[in-house]
């Protein structure tokens, strides 16, 4: 039995999409990079967010060790680096807060705006910031996405950083992949398809936000069926305009044109013969019936 192949998986989509969103961000020391729980504010911050917190790293950890054991050619089970959460220390957690404060207002940008995203500068992903506790039990930020420089010193930015080639790579992958599925592979304007397609993830991809989904793959293949679809049905408007044009002037249009027209000629003949059946049919029946 052939082995399968896994060509993408929501793993590694991830961890290229965290590594991609880090490059627009900036932190007071890059082992804040990686954050243990995302939270709409500052203020869920508490005791059972705090645990949860705690567990998510747990695992993270156990994992870790995990996979370093199998590279190293070593036969081992999960279970093995199992990581009591209780044992993690509060002070080594990372808070990710979704949160606009550090993003600039740019006024008029929607005529109405109906969120606070609409009244500060359009970005290419949620802004986030990321939140220690100090040996104090105090909060402290050490993190800001679209930021250059220091938490107090630095400045916006949001067009310093850049997606991943592993990333990109994986949504090129995946373009190619779905091109060949057989409703689409048939198309003369295959191409177009793909590479509207991969234009579109280079735009959105990094738009996915984790705190409400860790299925990546999911919303890139639906970003990927619309835009395919959206091709389809312009060339689809287009070929009927083109047959529209050639029929104004007494030339024979497209195939499609030709065939779809033969069926429907076919179709409307097929529906008079059933009706003229029928109306005979109830004719006799009516004659017969008062004789």
């Amino acid at each position: 039995m052939n082995k399968r192949i896994n060509y993408l998986n929501n793993k590694d989509i991830l961890a290229e999409i965290a590594k991609s969103k880090n490059t627009f961000c900036s932190y007071t020391d890059n082992d804040y990079a990686m954050y243990d729980i995302i939270l709409p504010s500052i203020d869920k911050i508490n005791i059972r967010t705090i645990a949860e917190a705690k567990r998510n790293q747990a695992k993270r950890l156990q994992q870790k060790a995990f996979e370093k054991a199998k590279n190293e050619g070593k036969r081992v089970k999960l279970a093995q680096f199992e990581v009591d959460y209780r044992k993690v220390q509060k002070t080594d957690l990372v808070f990710r807060i979704m949160s606009f404060d550090h993003i600039p207002e740019e006024p008029g940008r929607k005529k109405n705006p109906k969120t606070v995203a609409d009244t500060k500068v359009k970005l290419n992903f949620p802004p986030f910031a990321h939140y220690v506790f100090n040996d104090k039990n105090e909060l402290v930020l050490v993190g800001k996405s679209h930021w250059e420089g220091g938490m107090e010193n630095g400045y916006f930015n949001k067009g310093h950083g850049q997606a991943t080639n592993k990333l990109a790579m994986m949504w090129m992958k995946l373009c190619d992949r779905y091109a060949t599925r057989g409703n689409v592979r048939g198309y003369t304007y295959n191409d177009e398809m793909r590479g509207q397609a991969i234009l579109q993830l280079s735009q959105i991809g990094l738009q996915f936000d984790e705190s409400k989904s860790n299925n990546p793959f999911a919303y890139y293949t639906a970003a990927v069926t619309n835009s395919f679809v959206r091709v389809i049905n312009i060339e689809k408007r287009n070929q009927n305009i083109r047959d529209d044009i050639l029929e104004m002037n007494n030339m024979n249009p497209s195939y499609t044109r030709q065939a779809q027209g033969e069926w429907e000629r076919n179709r409307d003949k097929h529906i008079k013969e059933a009706s003229t059946t029928a109306t005979t049919t109830a004719t006799t029946t009516t004659s017969s019936a008062k004789k």
